[in-house]
């Protein structure tokens, strides 16, 4: 109810005709973008730079809630408009739309070296889809009964992890399609999930301000993590499985952060990124093919992308998207893009630029 009463109501994107919409890249324009720029003396500068802005063929025609990587080229989005849509970002293409939900499309998970992914959506069912595959889903899972708001495909691929808002996680064979374990814990109103590579565990955030991680085997509770001041909107497990970061809901800088814990000794909080003034509604690890430091990124609905240095919770770098109202989820797309899902605007493609330190600039929307 906050977020309603701060944002004003989105207006509908305009649908391109279709002879536009197979155009791919529309049109570069000149725009101009205010960034905070924290200088190892703690001094923070604004700066303000005009560049070129690539218009692509736009993926949506409402809101974006949710955006994952399916490979290097390849993106999965969907929203408001009830589509899953799988989109080309580097030439700004459409490849294929699907359409099955009923209602808006809450998350999605694309199955590791494949084709092949999941969407969940306020209909209280989950669909799975082929890229090469027929426009229909290869799959409708249903046992939910209230909104769908976590998907973890397991590291082989073999199980589907589910949430909701009904307080329980349920546990899908991917090639049956049958529910073989169903866990509910009271109040557990679960906001995200997310398996730990290579292990059989999964990790949960949820309403009540806890970081769970339930064991797949049994679907059991494996450690609860210590309670948050406020709600945990989103988590993302780093690629060698050792540490995972969690973000908070909030409003006027109260809440507002992202928390890294330790998933292997202590299990104890390591550090805090505090400097959004809006839910952080999503938070990645950065590839570390061209930094030198671990670097973190965390999307929020003040319009900002921050970057922040894992070790040390310091703010690296903050990208303001005026306009695109709220931003909803973030996506690696490579070791220097980010994919940004917006409430008004779309997707923006990011580029994490280290020529002159590190810079994060938005090259593309769609």
């Amino acid at each position: 109810m906050l977020l309603l009463r701060c944002q004003p109501k989105p207006t509908p994107r305009k649908v391109l005709c279709g002879f536009c919409a197979t155009m791919g890249k529309l049109q570069s324009k000149l725009k101009q973008s205010t960034y905070k720029y924290s200088r190892p003396d703690d001094i923070i500068e604004e700066r303000t730079q005009t560049k070129a802005l690539q218009e692509y063929s736009p993926a949506h025609v409402d809101s974006v809630s949710v955006v994952a990587a399916l490979n290097s080229d390849l993106c999965v989005s969907g929203g408001k408009d009830k589509m899953v849509v799988a989109y080309n970002w580097k030439t700004g293409n459409v490849v294929k739309r699907f359409r099955g939900h009923e209602r808006e499309i809450t998350k999605v998970a694309c199955v590791s070296k494949s084709n092949q992914f999941f969407s969940a959506s306020r209909d209280r069912t989950v669909m799975m889809w082929d890229l090469h595959g027929s426009s229909q889903p290869r799959q409708q899972l249903s046992g939910h009964a209230m909104v769908v708001t976590g998907l973890a495909v397991s590291p082989d691929s073999s199980q589907l992890c589910t949430g909701s808002r009904d307080n329980t996680l349920l546990l899908w064979d991917v090639g049956t399609g049958q529910c073989v374990e169903r866990a509910s814990v009271s109040r557990n109103l679960v906001t995200h999930l997310c398996w730990v590579p290579r292990e059989q565990y999964i990790l949960q955030t949820s309403e009540d301000r806890t970081l769970r991680l339930w064991d797949s085997r049994g679907l059991q509770v494996a450690h609860v993590f210590p309670a948050k001041q406020h709600i945990q909107t989103y988590c993302e497990v780093s690629l060698d499985g050792r540490t995972c970061i969690s973000c908070s809901n909030g409003f006027g800088g109260e809440g507002c952060e992202a928390t890294l814990w330790d998933l292997r000794q202590t299990r104890n909080r390591i550090c805090e990124y505090k400097g959004h003034f809006q839910t952080v509604a999503s938070c990645v690890f950065l590839p570390r093919a061209v930094s030198l430091m671990p670097v973190i990124a965390t999307s929020s609905y003040d319009c900002k992308v921050k970057i922040w240095n894992q070790d040390t919770g310091a703010c690296l770098f903050t990208l303001s998207l005026d306009g695109a109202g709220p931003l909803t989820s973030l996506a690696v797309g490579d070791t220097i893009s980010l994919l940004c899902a917006s409430f008004r605007k779309g997707i923006h493609l990011l580029r994490v630029d280290y020529s002159r330190g590190l810079e994060l600039r938005e090259v593309a929307a769609f």
